[in-house]
């Protein structure tokens, strides 16, 4: 979200998030931004807002009016954060402000807590009354007096808290000028009346509570409360209970002073506080530099306890040292006494035993062993004691809640909005921005702090590091080095302890701990690009699960379980790490080859039956180790077995380019798998080549593949020559059969398409592959389209539709949606019908698929062409016009969009014009053999040829050829003929233009584009 920060508690205040204020200009604006800030992230309709601003007085063109300020509003926050106008929606009926940094949010979470600190930080927000400059508002009155209270309870809290820490003195004062503002209300009157007594100020609290007696009874003609009364009789009978603790009882938080914002862990810190008050002991894991220490200190200082909270600090003692509990006593300040001979832990539990408090144990790992020993007796022998531990693999005891802290989010693209909701990328803004004061998280930085985000897989301490170095670097720069990471991430900065002054440091204390076997195996996994599952670890690194177990426990591995599998996966940082130890680097990447290799030509022919989406989520989730193997040893017999993957998934040029590697003995194999994707990919045929190529496919998939990409150039009879005629499997057979059906498809060939396309689809359902049976349905729905059957075809197209969806098929979406879009233009639902080709359009364009972007710029230029956007129709179909004009050969849709645009010119008025783009169109369908399309331009040339005799015989002609082959017009398609034939008929009569369309059914359509 845009950086801007909104102030309301006080005067109207807008800051751009460097600090800078925001001028807003204007009563009028400021009011506008407070309505829409008291309703901020909630639409408000303009009639509210008008009624808000103007009441009674609001101008003649208050909607106008309205806009005008609403542009001024955008305006003042754009000059000041460029994108920040963004934050003022347009939503029907109104308007709505994106608003994230609001003053008043951040009190409302900050007086969550119950702690003295977070419960000053919240009132020191507060510049003044709630919206000052704009109070008077009606609209905002509401709100201006719900925040008074808040800040009134507020007060009373940070009092009650003051009094649990013996502040009583200072509780009271801050108490004096409360009360004497707010005389009648009793919570305040208690509080105060507890702090002066505590304070050793009875009779002040006795004049208190007689003064607010004498008020109510003045005022309102009442009595004090029960519970104030009740205080009042303990104040006079002197209660033990209210008098103050002992000072030796009261032990201070030990937490270090916050010096910097926690950025990015509001929901894991609003979790936390809820658990530690239920949870006595809970353990934060995670790698090194992740933040576990600081999240736990922050967690910890909002707890309130009788005894406070205490840090013990356990990075100081060498790895193995026993003696924790004597850390824990030196924290607690507890001396031993002369004479003593109990144990360090039994003093620590003498000490303890009646305590209420929290005890934080920071850096366990290096001492687990000892700090269970230690937790699990305090649990035991001292029940009011909770502890909160970090560390970097769990203790192990009975009743330990594991609490893993993940890295920061990462932004997934360089999009501004998008790196700015990252909370790792904010994190690195802010202490960049401390490093060096220009720096600025804008438009320019974005895309290098989101890879350096992704680089350093959002861990807060990787990314603190890397800040320091933009003062001399610049963020571009500590980006192109991070391939030199560790030499790069270091801090001179003294406050800093040594084990985390180097990302290496950071990594290698948790190498230092383990053994051998660990450190192997851990090298090991290095070699996995994006993680691996158990099964591959297992046999790449030669190891086993319980050893596995051990890493994850001490978080030097991830355990990610959200995919289709668990999966173990490293940090990039540890990665990196590790392959600098790795030993036997390359026999351990032959292995990884070799299994890869394996899996691919295992996923293979799976990938051609009811397993097809498991498998292929199976191969989506190991594409980087896949990439990896191919340059490692796994070659082109990988290449080959993962070449029917690589077309479903859309990756033409990896394919491409990966089957082009030099490998004698998969030669013959790769060959037709090769052509055929040169051909996708728009390189010419070249028939010699072609066939050459496919005479090697052992068989038969890859000849079919090549011949199926043929028919994307248009050359139909060369695609039905090279489709095999003898196939070895089902699956192979229902492939040949679905391109033979778009092929008489193309031709206008029902017998032949009804034959192919069900015979298809057949095969496809018994083996359960639903890509093919997508494919045949495709063409099934054809047909019944041809036969005006519209409403089965768009069920067929909806059904095929959600398979393409399930399969993550994008391409074949794009096509599903285009031919969807298409039956609502036939069937004249012209919105439906643009609504559904601009998804297309949108998806195609995201895809870069080529077919589905003509297939739905095609059914955008119809739809707007029916709907009379004449303008918008020929800017669609010129386009289309000149890409199937550059082909080799006319596109397979060429005719088709000529007569589109004929018709469209011709109803622009220029008849002449479209009679040629028709007559184009015809001589188009003859030179692809598409006879179809053929009897559409005769139809299209009636419309504009201006002889009305010769108009009556091509629509005779046209209605015959039709009849002959079974393809009415479409509704939409009847809408055109309809149009002519009044025209027609009006200048010839009834007669003569009976007897002329009765000549035309005579002429073939060769004749009857004879006649002009």
């Amino acid at each position: 979200m845009i950086a801007v920060q909104f102030g309301v508690l006080g005067p109207l205040a807008v800051t751009t998030d460097a600090g800078e204020p925001v001028v807003v200009p204007g009563t009028k604006v400021r009011a506008l931004l407070a309505d829409l800030l008291t309703n901020r992230n909630q639409v408000v309709s303009a009639d509210r807002l008008i009624d808000d601003l103007w009441g009674g007085d609001a101008p003649a063109n208050a909607t106008g009016a309205l806009q005008v300020r609403v542009s001024q509003l955008r305006k003042a926050l754009n000059d000041a954060e460029p994108g920040a106008r963004e934050l003022v929606e347009s939503r029907s009926p109104g308007y709505l402000l994106r608003a994230g940094g609001v003053d008043a949010d951040r009190f409302a979470e900050l007086t969550r807590c119950t702690d003295v600190d977070r419960l000053t930080e919240a009132l020191a927000l507060w510049r003044g009354d709630a919206y000052a400059d704009v109070a008077d508002a009606d609209f905002v009155r509401a709100e201006v007096t719900r925040l008074a209270e808040q800040r009134l309870a507020v007060h009373e809290r940070l009092a009650e808290a003051r009094l649990a820490r013996g502040e009583h003195d200072l509780a009271a004062a801050d108490l004096a000028e409360l009360v004497s503002r707010h005389p009648l209300r009793e919570g305040l009157r208690a509080v105060q009346l507890r702090a002066l007594y505590a304070a050793g100020r009875q009779s002040e609290a006795l004049d208190s509570y007689a003064d607010l007696r004498d008020r109510l009874a003045d005022e309102l003609g009442l009595d004090p409360g029960p519970e104030l009364v009740a205080l009042h009789r303990k104040i006079l009978e002197q209660d033990a209970g209210l008098s103050a603790p002992p000072k030796a009882a009261i032990i201070r938080n030990s937490l270090p002073a916050q010096l910097d914002e926690l950025v990015g862990r509001a929901e894991a810190l609003a979790e936390l506080r809820t658990l530690l008050p239920r949870q006595r002991l809970v353990t934060l894991v995670g790698p090194g530099g992740v933040g576990k220490t600081r999240l736990a200190t922050e967690a910890a200082r909002s707890q309130s306890l009788p005894d406070g909270v205490q840090l013990v600090e356990l990075a100081p003692l060498p790895a193995g040292d026993p003696r924790v509990a004597e850390q824990v006593l030196g924290a607690l300040d507890t001396r031993e006494s002369a004479g003593t001979s109990l144990s360090a832990a039994d003093r620590l539990a003498a000490a303890l035993c009646h305590r209420q408090l929290l005890l934080v144990l920071d850096n366990c790992e290096h001492v687990i062993e000892p700090v269970a020993e230690l937790v699990a007796r305090l649990l035991r022998d001292a029940p009011g004691v909770s502890v909160l531990a970090t560390s970097r693999e769990p203790l192990g005891l009975t009743g330990e809640l594991l609490w893993e802290v993940p890295p920061l989010s990462v932004p997934e693209d360089g999009d501004l909005d998008a790196v700015r909701r990252s909370a790792a990328a904010r994190l690195f803004a802010a202490r960049a921005a401390a490093q060096q004061r220009g720096f600025r998280l804008d438009g320019r930085t974005a895309p290098a702090v989101a890879q350096l985000c992704r680089r350093l897989d959002g861990l807060p301490l990787a990314l603190e590091l890397a800040a320091t170095r933009v003062r001399s670097l610049g963020v571009l720069g500590v980006v192109d080095r991070l391939d030199d990471r560790f030499r790069l991430l270091t801090t001179q900065q003294r406050d800093v302890p040594p084990r985390q002054r180097t990302l290496t440091a950071v990594i290698g204390w948790s190498w230092d701990l383990l053994d051998e076997t660990d450190r192997l195996v851990l090298a090991r996994l290095a070699v996995f690009s994006d993680g691996c599952t158990p099964e591959a670890a297992e046999q790449v690194c030669r190891t086993d699960l319980d050893t596995l177990a051990r890493l994850v426990d001490r978080s030097l591995v991830v355990l990610d379980d959200s995919g289709v599998g668990p999966r173990y996966r490293l940090l990039e940082s540890v990665a990196a790490f590790c392959l600098d130890r790795l030993t036997d680097a390359e026999e351990v990447r032959g292995r990884h080859a070799a299994y890869y290799t394996e899996l691919a030509e295992r996923a293979d022919p799976l990938l051609r039956g009811g397993d097809q989406q498991r498998w292929l989520a199976l191969l989506d989730a190991e594409t980087a180790n896949l990439r990896s193997a191919l340059v490692h040893g796994g070659g082109l017999r990988l290449a080959i077995a993962l070449s029917w993957y690589w077309y479903l998934r859309g990756r033409l040029t990896e394919a491409r380019q990966a089957l082009a590697m030099p490998d004698p003995e998969h030669e013959s194999r790769a060959a037709a798998w090769r052509v055929g994707f040169a051909l996708l990919q728009g390189d010419p045929i070249v028939p010699a080549e072609l066939r050459a190529a496919l005479a090697g496919d052992p068989d038969g998939r890859g000849a079919w593949f090549a011949a199926t990409a043929v028919i994307d150039h248009s050359d139909l009879a060369l695609a039905s020559e090279l489709l095999p005629t003898a196939v070895a499997d089902p699956w192979t057979e229902a492939a040949v059969l679905s391109s033979r059906a778009k092929i008489a498809h193309a031709n206008g060939d029902q017998a032949a398409l009804e034959h192919a396309a069900t015979r298809s689809a057949a095969l496809f359902a018994s083996i359960g592959d639903r890509w093919g049976r997508l494919q045949a349905t495709e063409w099934v729905g054809g047909l019944a389209d041809m036969r005006g059957e519209h409403e089965r075809a768009a069920a067929l197209h909806r059904e095929g539709l959600r398979w393409a969806e399930e399969l993550a098929l994008w391409p074949q979406v794009c096509s599903e949606l285009s031919w969807l879009a298409w039956l609502a233009v036939q069937t004249r639902d012209y919105a439906q019908g643009r609504e559904l080709a601009e998804r297309a359009y949108q998806l195609a364009v995201e895809q870069a698929s080529p077919s589905a972007l003509v297939f739905a710029e095609m059914s955008l230029g119809m739809a707007a062409r029916r709907d009379g956007k004449l303008d918008v129709a020929v800017a669609h179909l010129t386009h289309l016009v000149e890409q199937g004009r550059a082909e080799t050969q006319p596109a397979l849709y060429l005719p088709m969009i000529l007569v589109e645009l004929g018709y469209a010119v011709e109803q622009g008025g220029d008849p002449d014009a479209a009679l040629a783009l028709h007559i184009e169109a015809f001589e188009a369908a003859v030179a692809i053999a598409t006879p179809r399309d053929a009897v559409n331009t005769l139809e299209g040339m009636a419309s504009a040829v201006r002889s009305p005799e010769v108009a009556a015989r091509l629509l005779g002609a046209a209605a015959a050829a039709r009849l002959a082959a079974q393809a009415p017009a479409a509704p939409a398609e009847r809408d055109d003929t309809d149009r002519v034939a009044a025209r027609v008929l009006a200048a010839l009569g009834r007669e003569r233009f009976d007897a002329l369309v009765a000549e035309g059914a005579k002429l073939s359509p060769g004749e009857a584009r004879a006649q002009l």
